[in-house]
């Protein structure tokens, strides 16, 4: 029998970004672990999260393409 109890979408809503950040101890993490891999709505949440947090922590790692840059510059000058 498992040490681990069950846990609803609700609840596993509530802990996500706690257990993204690997905040949550070895009972509630290992709760998590098992609904994710029973519910796969909790799943592709969590996959787009952690997708999500990826892009954002690398947004400063990554020049900004020239259009980009440029169409900036212009909305300022409009200003």
């Amino acid at each position: 029998m498992s040490d681990t109890k069950e846990i609803g979408c609700e609840e596993a809503l509530r802990r996500l970004f706690e257990y993204l950040d690997r905040e949550l101890d070895g009972a509630r993490h290992a709760e998590m672990e098992q609904h994710l891999h029973t519910c796969r709505a909790c799943y592709s949440r969590a996959e787009f999260e952690k997708r999500l947090k990826g892009r954002l922590g690398a947004l400063g790692e990554e020049p900004a393409p020239p259009e980009f840059t440029n169409r900036i510059k212009n909305l300022l000058h409009r200003f």
